[in-house]
């Protein structure tokens, strides 16, 4: 059997290599009586580790610039950071969200450059500058499918070479796919990740057809 790492405090996880921090853990508990994340960034959400198993088998090249979107506290972009010592920009509505997500860049020894936007004011300049665009639980609501796409097409249009999003299956989910698919190569498949514990969902990733 292999030796199990000591993790250095109670509450304190791993998965696919980084550090996480459970709810009840003393800084996440200290943060939250500070901080008031008010668009569902209150937690990780267990898409994120289907996008770490993702890229596990499917990496990008190292140091690249990568885009989260809708990163809430940042697991995906510490990740990317972490594994493939990419330049990470983490793009999220709410400014509350920020504290939690330098709490686990510090805890993993990783710099991530934070961007307060909604999906329509990212300009094409700044979605330019990265080879990766991902984004995990980020089409819960009906309104959102519409800015999300236009998102999409406006990032691999100014040159963006992949965009991968991860979602545990809702309608929204697959009605952002089928209005990718008209316009972009789109590959979804049933997705499953084993770090922290078994989580099944689905992943979509989206490329030009150009």
């Amino acid at each position: 059997m292999p030796k199990l790492e000591r993790l250095p405090e109670p509450n304190i996880y791993q998965a696919y290599g980084i550090y996480l921090l459970e709810s009840k853990h003393r800084l996440i508990r200290r943060l939250k009586k500070a901080y008031q994340p008010s668009v569902h960034g209150h937690k990780t959400w267990s898409s994120s580790f289907l996008l770490m198993d993702y890229l596990q088998h499917n990496p990008m090249a190292k140091k690249s610039c990568v885009m989260e979107i809708g990163s809430g506290w940042g697991p995906g972009s510490v990740f990317c950071a972490k594994r493939f010592k990419a330049k990470v920009t983490a793009v999220d509505i709410d400014r509350e969200v920020y504290p939690f997500l330098d709490v686990l860049a510090e805890l993993n020894g990783v710099k991530i450059e934070p961007l307060v936007s909604r999906f329509e004011k990212l300009t094409n300049k700044q979605l330019a500058k990265q080879d990766l665009l991902v984004g995990s639980d980020i089409c819960f609501w009906d309104e959102l499918v519409k800015p999300l796409g236009r998102l999409i097409t406006r990032a691999l249009e100014a040159g963006v070479s992949r965009v991968i999003v991860t979602d545990p299956g809702r309608p929204t989910f697959y009605e952002l796919c089928d209005r990718m698919a008209k316009k972009h190569k789109v590959s979804l498949n049933e997705w499953y990740a084993v770090e922290p514990r078994y989580v099944t969902g689905e992943v979509v990733e989206i490329r030009s057809k150009q």
